[in-house]
């Protein structure tokens, strides 16, 4: 698998530090509001990484991060009248429930930065010794010029990283570069004590222990929006290496931003749809497969139109796997034969390709159009023939490569046996309703179901029916 390292700016093999094992870490939302529509990017796309690396064979340990503590959220906590962490613990809960919703599985970790004080203490105590950082009332900073790998990351010179850097009223700085590694107290905000006073951490620093108190000193990928690259990847490198081992991560990846009318969706703007909003309108899955339509380094428009092709695009596969089950269902047991060499090897193609194209810096893009030829030859061959052994291969094949891009929730039915076997037989008396020119029952049974949700068509396999409405 090769994939593209921000830090040497170039595709390279992958090879983790410990053979077999992988650890992923991915920057997470400051928790202040619901998530946007930019933040389920990198919830989908670095889902879909740890699962093709657990196909693969790796054992990941997938940490994903809260920010918990910010001015922001400070500030909002104190206009409902609440705590800090009552505000944030709420919207964790909320940014949680949509990242199920959109089928993610849970992270092997969740570390928050106030469950971290001690560990960022530690660090910023390493590091004042060793003079790369320094207290200035009651402040604590980083040296960025010390550290002479500074830059490397975002690959700009001192002079250009100088020329956007300032000194903010009230920071006591040494240099324009050097950012807070610890902020001290002010009048009604949470603080922790520490050999500087009473005070909380900057936002670069919290990342840095939470990799290494659940992870260790050094990682395989630190994952994230290009929007961290700099100052808050770069400023992780700086002090994470400074106070433990070097490189701090092996490979840096990056996705690219969520655009609305050209310019980044951000809260910040103010031009962003939350992804609850927008669930409750076209519901999660096609949110999901917009995600990945796009290679993820690549920056992404969102608009109602492209939302709305995906939602069709995800019916198309939908269709597909229901028509799956309904052959299966319907294909004797007397036809239950070995499947024929070159169907196994059309199969084996398909899912040769789909690897070449997750194995190609994680082209989901690419990945999922190997799903839709797949589609496009089911169908033509299972308009043939309809062998039991044929449609255990394909959905075998059908249902790991949905897995895999994180979709098989949206395109398989719940299988909620009593259900459908209720459906099904009304669907029998409805056809033995139209056998004896019973019209009238046939189209009541007919519409009693649409009322439910259920829509009837009448296919050369059979009746099939389709849920519609979620």
């Amino acid at each position: 698998m090769r994939i593209y390292n921000t830090l040497a700016q170039e595709k390279q093999e992958f090879i983790p530090i410990s053979e077999g094992k992988v650890l992923l870490y991915v920057c997470g939302p400051t928790v202040y509001n619901y998530i946007h529509i930019g933040n389920a990017r990198p919830i989908c796309v670095f889902d879909t990484l740890r699962r093709y690396l657990e196909y693969k064979g790796y054992e990941v340990t997938h940490a994903q991060n809260f920010t918990d503590i910010d001015d922001r959220i400070i500030a909002r906590a104190n206009e409902e009248g609440i705590t800090a962490a009552e505000f944030a613990g709420r919207y964790i809960r909320e940014c949680e429930i949509d990242a199920q919703g959109l089928g993610a599985w849970p992270p092997t970790v969740v570390p928050k930065a106030t469950e971290t004080i001690d560990e960022i203490i530690s660090i910023v105590e390493d590091l004042t010794a060793k003079g790369f950082a320094y207290e200035a009332g009651g402040d604590v900073y980083f040296r960025a010029r010390k550290f002479e790998g500074y830059g490397k990351l975002s690959r700009q010179p001192l002079d250009e990283l100088e020329s956007g850097a300032r000194i903010s009223i009230g920071e006591q700085k040494e240099d324009a570069l050097d950012f807070a590694l610890w902020k001290s107290a002010k009048p009604g905000e949470p603080s922790w004590p520490s050999p500087w006073g009473n005070g909380r951490p900057g936002w670069h620093i919290e990342c840095s222990a939470m990799t290494r108190k659940y992870m260790g000193e050094a990682i395989d990928i630190h994952a994230g929006g290009q929007d961290l690259i700099f100052p808050h990847h770069e400023n992780e490198i700086a002090q994470s290496e400074c106070s433990g081992s070097s490189p701090y991560a092996r490979y840096w990846m990056h996705n690219g931003m969520i655009n609305m009318d050209k310019s980044k969706m951000s809260k910040s703007l103010g031009n962003f749809f939350t992804v609850r909003e927008v669930a409750e309108k076209y519901g999660y899955g096609p949110i999901k497969l917009l995600m990945l339509s796009a290679h993820y380094r690549s920056p992404m428009t969102y608009s109602i139109e492209v939302l709305e092709q995906s939602k069709a695009a995800l019916e198309r596969i939908r269709t597909c796997r229901r028509s799956l089950d309904f052959i299966r269902q319907t294909a004797g047991e007397s036809e239950a034969d070995h499947s024929p060499p070159e169907f196994i090897a059309a199969l084996n193609a398909g899912r040769a390709q789909f690897e070449a194209a997750m194995d190609d810096d994680l082209n989901t893009a690419d990945a999922i159009a190997t799903v839709f030829d797949l589609v496009r030859d089911l169908n033509i061959h299972f308009a043939q023939t309809k062998t039991v052994s044929d449609v255990d291969a394909a959905t075998a094949l059908f249902d790991t490569l949905c897995d895999v891009l994180g979709i098989l929730i949206f395109v398989k039915d719940s299988g909620d046996t009593a259900v459908d076997a209720g459906i099904q037989a009304l669907i029998d008396e409805r056809q033995a309703a139209r056998k004896n020119r019973d019209f009238a029952r046939a189209d009541a049974i007919r519409d009693a179901l649409l009322e439910r949700g259920i829509v009837l068509k009448d296919t050369p396999n059979g009746v099939q029916y389709e849920r519609i409405g979620n």
